[in-house]
């Protein structure tokens, strides 16, 4: 018996229990990519999987429904794979440890991937009903959303007639979402000076932090573990003359980091005065992010095992600056949308091994003169300090459309099935809508979805009262004529 298997809806959740045990990491979607095809085969469905392993599968409509407009139901295959430091499990072997915690599903010691998962199974769920209501059915699930959205800019939807589609990739129930900002992945790189490494060692870790969605919690003032350890390092070099031999700060682009660790070289007399430097700075950092951040730490080992390489005096000074100098977090808010962030950037991951420092920005803007204006700064910045940068992934805003009648109708079914009206905003995190947009002119899109909670982190939990209540309103929208 699974774990999901007394809650309801029943069809759901055993879908997203299978899917669950499926490894699905952002470029290793191929097991899930044919699980999603055998399910069209066994259905007797019209499917189409392609060389990047995006699936296309149709399902005519039902009796009575054969001159409505078709539906485009919409997901991605892959998901954020984060875990904790003692956690064992291999993401692209393993699947998750799902559990239940009263109206929540987490993970034990990851990610839940509901962020997409549960697109995946509300239309599983949907299309192996012989009872439910509908139009003509065409869906797609996209694969490497996560890392740039890569299968949605990839995919082929020629075969597919449908121009109103309804995205399954939000996270708050009674919220219907009709547009995001553009976003890219910027990487800048710069190769150092090193030298055989001397002296005492001391490896600082910066820990406890919340992290979470660098488009959702972007605007909550969380601290990014990579840009505190860039001030540390700043503020360390005031009084201690220091090397850095390795940095090792998150792992994905589109999550604020919650942990960062350097190995640093120096002279033992200085140890005791990094040590004192760093109590202080962990006072005022405390402090500042009492509210948002209580927990952060900064731990210090010393005398740990004196690498082999150092980065020289010069090239430390350069890898210090070029953390500190390139922007991140909030650059402009909307003046269109009250509270909605304009654009933003977030250091993701930030890595110095041997002679090579990279950091890895999600970059996201509602205006693609804003987001072309930030890439610039970055390349001026970095290029000025004797590095590079790679933009890749870039992909267009989805623009707020005053006229939706896909957006009036469901509308007009929340309203008739809860008694109050949902609310309809543009977001800051980026969704696909805008690239598949432009592959099918005329599209509607709205985006919806079931509550959850820090997607992106270890902490990630699923609503199931909000997941069924969600799944009922998607039927009910499918019925609506």
């Amino acid at each position: 018996m699974g774990v999901l298997s007394n809650l309801e809806p029943k069809e759901v959740f055993a879908y997203f229990e299978e899917i669950s045990s499926i490894p699905r990491a952002s470029y290793h979607e191929d097991k899930i990519s044919n699980y999603c095809a055998d399910f069209a085969r066994k259905h007797n469905l019209v499917y189409y999987q392609d060389d990047l392993k995006n699936v296309i599968i149709i399902k005519e409509a039902t009796a009575g429904y054969e001159q409505e407009e078709p539906v485009i139901l919409q997901g991605h295959l892959d998901m954020v794979c984060e875990k904790t430091p003692d956690c064992g499990i291999d993401f692209e072997t393993d699947g998750l440890a799902i559990r239940t915690e009263g109206d929540y599903i987490t993970a034990d010691g990851t990610t839940l991937g509901a962020d997409n998962g549960i697109a995946i199974a509300y239309v599983l769920a949907i299309l192996a009903s012989d009872t439910i209501a509908h139009p003509r059915l065409e869906v797609i699930f996209t694969v490497s959303e996560e890392v740039g959205m890569e299968g949605a800019s990839g995919v082929d939807v020629s075969m597919l007639k449908g121009r109103r589609l309804i995205n399954l990739d939000s996270e708050e129930e009674g919220y219907l979402l009709a547009g995001c900002a553009g976003g890219s992945r910027a990487v800048s790189r710069m190769t150092l000076n090193k030298i055989s490494a001397e002296g005492a060692s001391m490896k600082i870790t910066v820990t406890g932090l919340k992290g979470g969605h660098s488009g959702v919690e972007i605007n909550k003032g969380r601290a990014n573990a990579n840009m505190l350890m860039g001030r540390i390092l700043m503020g360390l070099a005031r009084n201690v003359n220091y090397h850095l031999s390795s940095i090792a700060g998150g792992n994905k682009d589109n999550a604020i980091p919650r942990e960062c660790t350097v190995l640093l070289c120096m002279a033992e007399q200085d140890l005791d005065t990094a040590v004192r430097e760093l109590a202080q700075m962990q006072q005022d950092i405390a402090n500042e992010y009492a509210v948002t951040d209580s927990r952060i730490t900064i731990e210090t080992e010393r005398d740990t095992d004196v690498p082999f390489f150092m980065l020289d005096e010069a090239g430390t000074k350069q890898a210090v600056m070029l953390i500190n100098a390139l922007p991140n977090g909030i650059q402009a808010m909307s003046a269109d949308v009250e509270g909605l962030v304009e654009t933003s950037l977030n250091l993701g991951v930030l890595r110095l091994e041997g002679a090579q420092l990279e950091l890895s920005y999600a970059v996201r803007s509602s205006v693609e003169s804003a987001k072309a204006a930030l890439h610039d700064k970055m390349s001026y910045l970095t290029e000025g300090l004797g590095g590079e940068i790679e933009i890749s992934g870039d992909y267009p805003a989805w623009e707020f459309k005053r006229n939706s009648p896909l957006r009036d109708k469901m509308a007009a079914v929340y309203e008739k099935m809860y008694g109050k009206k949902p609310v309809i905003e543009a977001i800051h995190a980026g969704l696909e809508c805008g690239l598949l947009a432009g592959k099918l002119p005329g599209l509607d899109c709205i985006s919806v979805g079931p509550d959850m909670e820090a997607v992106h982190t270890t902490e990630e939990k699923l609503s199931i009262s909000s997941t069924k209540r969600v799944w009922e309103y998607i039927l009910e929208v499918l019925k609506t004529k």
